[in-house]
């Protein structure tokens, strides 16, 4: 396996194992407030409109777009992505934002349901359903879209996909225990790691799309994966030095 496709599966698995991690803490939340029934029927739902979403992306993204489009367009992704990603992370490794917590998620979510009466048993709890489901969604939508892109690589999607399913075998995994590991994960700086990969990735393919030769090839992403970390940890040192 190339280093690129290295690069690529680590992508993917980071920022599948984060956006898993807040989405299971929601459902999570819901079941131990309300009913697990209902958590599970609304995080399904949620899982059936973010597969509908991939079935839809993978072809649009495969044929209906011309190479050079195709590759300026992943790049604008992975841009986009990216630098919100490096942004807040920057941001709380400076400590001029709360660092992530999947916990807080946790507490947010049954905060938000406290105040909704629980309906009597045999009859759907409506308001459990639809915050699983949003949750499921907003968070599972974002891994699709991140995927599916860094599937469309030369090298194939094998990489991504890989990255995904150890993400998520880990993720299911951790679930069992919840609290004890999930308050050791240091997400903050994973988010960094994931921010500095799609980041690099998304400058790669622009330059790609643009008929730009990197320096080494598919082994540029090695020197501007790098260069990002160097370039972000030296930003966020300069925030925080006036604090």
């Amino acid at each position: 396996m190339t280093a690129g496709a290295l690069l690529t599966a680590l992508g993917s698995g980071l920022a599948v194992s984060v956006e898993l991690l807040e989405a299971l803490a929601i459902v999570l939340a819901v079941g131990v407030t309300r009913r697990w029934g209902d958590a599970v029927l609304g995080a399904l739902a949620g899982v059936l409109v973010c597969a509908l979403t991939a079935a839809l992306l993978g072809p649009v993204l495969l044929h209906g777009i011309p190479i050079d489009s195709l590759r300026l367009t992943i790049g604008a992704l992975l841009l986009l992505f990216g630098l919100e990603w490096l942004r807040k992370a920057v941001l709380r490794l400076a400590g001029a934002k709360a660092r992530s917590s999947v916990l807080r998620e946790f507490a947010e979510t049954e905060e938000e349901l406290a105040d909704d009466p629980l309906p009597p048993e045999g009859e759907p709890d409506w308001a459990g359903r639809i915050v699983a489901f949003k949750g499921v969604v907003l968070e599972g939508v974002e891994i699709v879209l991140i995927v599916s892109t860094l599937a469309e690589r030369p090298s194939g999607p094998a990489p991504a996909l890989v990255g995904a399913a150890a993400a998520l075998a880990l993720v299911a995994a951790l679930g069992v225990w919840l609290r004890g590991p999930l308050t050791r994960l240091p997400e903050t700086e994973m988010k960094w790691g994931v921010g500095v990969l799609l980041t690099t990735f998304g400058i790669f393919f622009c330059g790609e799309g643009l008929h730009l030769h990197w320096p080494g090839g598919e082994m540029a992403v090695l020197w501007l994966g790098a260069l990002m970390a160097a370039a972000s940890f030296t930003l966020s040192r300069a925030v925080a030095r006036p604090r």
